[in-house]
């Protein structure tokens, strides 16, 4: 009896490879074998990045309110210290947003803990 190939889940499996590709430049997306890999590799960065972008988001939080401390005369560490001690409970993502677009309720939260 001759061996039986379920080509319709291969076809579909491939399909749904080439269909992530679409867009790639070259043989990128249009080769099976060079899609494949493509595709695999760009996984492996989505899957990479995806915690990549938590850590790159915090570092720009600590640059913004960092710069807003620096304009009131403190360092970031001084800062995030004495928000700390006075029991200020504004995590880094709002303190930023405050340096960045309202820096008159930022000087009044750095006149509080001066």
């Amino acid at each position: 009896m001759p061996r039986s190939v379920n080509s319709v889940a291969s076809r579909a499996r491939r399909k749904k490879v080439m269909k992530q590709a679409k867009g790639y430049f070259g043989r990128r997306k249009n080769v099976w074998t060079v899609a494949k890999n493509a595709v695999e590799k760009a996984l492996v960065y989505a899957y990479r990045d995806r915690r990549a972008k938590k850590r790159n988001f915090r570092s720009l939080w600590i640059t913004r309110i960092n710069a807003g401390a620096r304009q009131h005369g403190m360092s970031y560490s001084q800062f995030m210290g004495k928000v700390k001690a006075n029991n200020i409970e504004l995590n880094r993502k709002v303190l930023a947003d405050l340096a960045m677009n309202h820096p008159e309720a930022f000087a009044a939260i750095v006149n509080k803990v001066k």
